[in-house]
């Protein structure tokens, strides 16, 4: 692992997932770019003082010598750091679990599709919400055509923690966040709306082909965007709005999916995620849960606990680091891998993440005119 160390959250999101299906171990980290948080970090986590390094350079190179080297890096820095750790990854042979977004220059995330394409590496990109089983279920609905012809998407993603001018308190994840040094040109576009923009493509099946967006810093002093509004037209003909926003009172993580077709619809919340609402044309609405009988076989694969069981947060982060190991060891077997496996957001996903970004951007820039990705 490169960062998660003491003070961050997606770190240990990232250790708890990856443990939870006996898949992975943590052996080797540089856990900070300061040396005595990094010891420290790697020995309360019980990585051997040999194999806790002070930097990415030092990390390749000694695993790399190992006889009992690491399979894969995750990377869990800020956003501005992913491309150089992830191109000199990808260079020394490893394969890469990187948070996302990607990187934050379309120049830099053609680069790492490039050195993914060149390498065959795997690399997984941590969209931790697809790994929900009724996301996929969702999915799985609307390519069977459940839905009919898709019309309309919108999708939202409303917080309220950033609703004051937290990040001059010296609260550490509100400070890098805003920070365009280490989180890049965008705010809450970049640290949610990439999410929004993913789940979005990955239950529509399309692609967002153009954008007409709104970024607005509401906080007083705020150098980044804090709330995201905009239009969007779909590659397949659908059209859509997005929102999200960091200064929403009431929300703490409202991520909410609502698909339209010809013949049905379909709703999700991730702060209820063990439902999905489906309501054909004509007919009352109804509610899957997961864990039920009569769901896909993609809901299935992603199902770890029995009816009433709730699983949430971790439990879908932790798919996407199943899908991963079981990717990476059908390599290391010499064998297809299950099937199943092959949803796990990659760096196409990330590539279009970056140019969703820029494009929003973009459009900012020039008074919310439409813009092609």
């Amino acid at each position: 692992m490169v960062g998660g160390g003491e003070g961050a959250f997606i770190g240990g999101v990232h250790r708890m997932a990856a443990r939870l299906d006996d898949r992975w171990e943590l052996v080797a980290g540089c856990f900070s770019r300061d040396p005595e948080r990094g010891t420290r970090s790697a020995a309360a986590l019980h990585v051997p003082p040999d194999r806790a390094y002070p930097d990415v350079a030092s990390l390749l190179a000694g695993e790399a010598a190992r006889p009992d080297r690491v399979d894969a890096v995750a990377i869990v820095t800020p956003n501005a750091s992913h491309h150089a750790i992830a191109h000199a990854c990808l260079t020394a042979g490893f394969h890469v679990i990187c948070d996302k977004p990607l990187c934050t220059r379309i120049e830099d995330a053609e680069d790492l599709r490039h050195l993914v394409r060149e390498s065959g590496r795997v690399f997984a990109l941590t969209h931790n919400y697809t790994g929900y089983p009724m996301i996929r279920e969702a999915r799985a609905m609307v390519a069977a055509g459940a839905l009919g012809r898709l019309r309309v998407v919108q999708v939202e993603y409303a917080q309220d923690w950033l609703a004051t001018a937290l990040e001059t308190t010296g609260q550490k994840q509100a400070a890098w966040r805003q920070d365009p040094s280490q989180a890049g040109p965008a705010g809450a576009l970049g640290d949610i709306g990439t999410h929004a923009h993913n789940l979005l493509e990955f239950v529509s099946g399309q692609h967002v082909a153009q954008l007409a967006a709104q970024l607005t810093a509401f906080v007083p002093g705020r150098r980044m965007d804090d709330d995201v509004q905009m239009m969007l037209r779909l590659s397949g003909g659908a059209r859509g709005m997005l929102w999200a926003s960091q200064v929403a009172p009431g929300h703490e993580n409202g991520l909410r999916l609502r698909l339209y077709g010809e013949a049905a619809s379909l709703e999700w919340a991730q702060e209820h995620p063990n439902q999905l609402r489906v309501a054909a044309l004509g007919e009352a609405p109804r509610i899957l849960a997961r864990g039920t009988g009569g769901l896909s076989a993609a809901a299935a694969h992603a199902t770890r606990l029995p009816p009433g069981h709730p699983e949430g947060y971790l439990e879908a982060f932790a798919q996407l680091y199943r899908d991963t190991a079981e990717q990476i060891a059908a390599r290391l077997e010499g064998r297809a891998p299950d099937p199943a496996s092959l949803l796990v957001p990659g760096v196409e996903d990330g590539v279009r993440g970056v140019a969703f970004m820029a494009a929003a951007l973009e459009s900012e820039a020039r008074g919310g005119a439409w813009v092609a990705l």
